[in-house]
């Protein structure tokens, strides 16, 4: 093999390798596929000088490697990205939740607040509700909840 055919090897090698790093640095980017088959065509290339280009066998093992890699892939991004809820947040899915006031619910008005998880949504009830007390939201309408107070939260004497 001559000096230049080394060097394209040992190139190739080298960003298959770089694309397994940037993967590990980056999961979730799909760099392991052309990343292995990269690498592989590099290895090719050092052992089995022509074989890429002169055979038909070299291209082949080339895209199996790149059939392999692509299955390992996907469970690996499995294993790794597990599937989760939406990161959008929307009244409808917050329904049947607890939350607490944070700024006082007064009927017919949209001055309360309310805590659900981490995120702090606009607040109406048909009830006063105080701040600091449990509500469950039943569902709501644009930005906003339509919430009740939690029967251990109420205010001593009601």
């Amino acid at each position: 093999m001559s000096d230049a055919g080394a060097a394209i090897g040992i190139l190739l090698i080298l960003i298959g390798v770089g694309l397994f790093v940037g993967e590990l640095l980056h999961p979730g980017v799909f760099l392991l596929i052309p990343g292995t088959v990269i690498l592989v065509s590099g290895i090719m290339y050092i052992i089995l000088p022509g074989f890429l280009t002169d055979t038909i066998l070299g291209p082949a093992i080339v895209l199996l490697c790149a059939l392999v890699a692509t299955a390992v892939s996907i469970m690996y991004y499995k294993r790794v990205a597990p599937v989760h809820p939406p990161m959008v947040t929307i009244p409808s899915t917050l329904a049947g939740l607890e939350g607490i006031v944070v700024a006082p619910v007064v009927p017919d008005s949209l001055r309360g607040k309310v805590r659900v998880r981490s995120e702090i949504w606009s607040a109406r009830s048909r009830v006063p509700i105080p701040t600091g007390a449990k509500v469950r939201i039943l569902g709501g309408e644009g930005v906003s909840l339509e919430v009740v107070p939690l029967p251990e939260s109420a205010p001593a004497g009601s």
